[in-house]
């Protein structure tokens, strides 16, 4: 496994799914649906057999548990040539967006600020705004509720006005969840956010960032360029053509 796809298996126990089995070095990860990272298959490294075999085995875990098919891998990698070359198709109706940058960064000292701050728990407010309509479920609370987590808040006019999550895996802090209530964009909470939960993993004893970002998605994109972030590299969603990928376990 090489230093990306080592980077991606990091990134994944930062989102830890409700189910995950191992094939190989693959894993087969569910969360009743909630996101594309903990209800995929992994495919980095090897999966300990022929790809054909693995590919139906992603199909009947995936059937198994009501989900579809899907795998992420890192793109341009032999993995990704190998399972397009099987007849997968980029899932390019997923709905966060099929094509995802992975940025990098430096941990940074940065200052503190008012009212800007990270907590061992998430207050109730914090699950209303880093989840969006449609997404507040017990699976999405346990995924983001996984492993050592900072939630990162901001108040202003008395009122919860953005948020953040951090999770510490070795030594890579991966930051998601970034979000500003509309009313309050545009005043900086999203920089300061940022930075507090940087200043999180540092204390804590990460040494780089990492998060995942929708290609896309060109505001986040320029936010956290212009907070030092660097493009490492990108992942993309193949799902099986329609009609390749039966349950053979039925």
């Amino acid at each position: 496994m090489n230093a990306l796809e080592r980077l991606e298996v990091s990134c994944s126990r930062a989102w830890p799914p409700l189910v995950e089995e191992p094939l190989g070095e693959w894993s087969l990860r569910w969360a009743a649906g909630f996101t594309g990272r903990a209800n995929s298959a992994l495919a980095v490294g090897d999966p300990g057999r022929g790809l054909g075999d693995a590919l139906e085995a992603v199909c009947d875990f995936a059937h198994g548990r009501g989900i579809a098919p899907m795998v992420q891998v890192v793109r341009d990698s032999p993995n990704e040539r190998a399972i397009a070359a099987a007849g997968w198709v980029p899932a390019a109706h997923h709905g966060a967006g099929h094509e995802v940058a992975v940025l990098t960064a430096p941990l940074r000292p940065a200052p503190a600020v008012p009212d800007v701050s990270v907590r061992d728990e998430p207050a109730p407010e914090w699950w209303e705004l880093a989840l969006r309509p449609g997404e507040d479920s017990p699976a999405a609370r346990q995924v983001l509720a996984g492993g050592k987590v900072g939630y990162g808040v901001a108040t202003a006019e008395g009122a919860l006005a953005g948020v953040v999550r951090g999770a510490l895996v070795e030594d890579w802090l991966h930051v998601g969840r970034l979000e500003v209530a509309p009313a309050f964009r545009r005043r900086g909470l999203g920089s300061a956010l940022m930075g507090a939960v940087q200043a999180w993993g540092a204390e804590h004893g990460a040494a780089r960032a990492v998060l995942q970002v929708a290609e896309g998605n060109s505001g986040a994109l320029a936010l956290y360029a212009g907070l030092g972030y660097a493009p490492h590299h990108r992942y993309r969603y193949w799902v099986p053509a329609p009609g390749s990928c039966e349950d053979s376990t039925s």
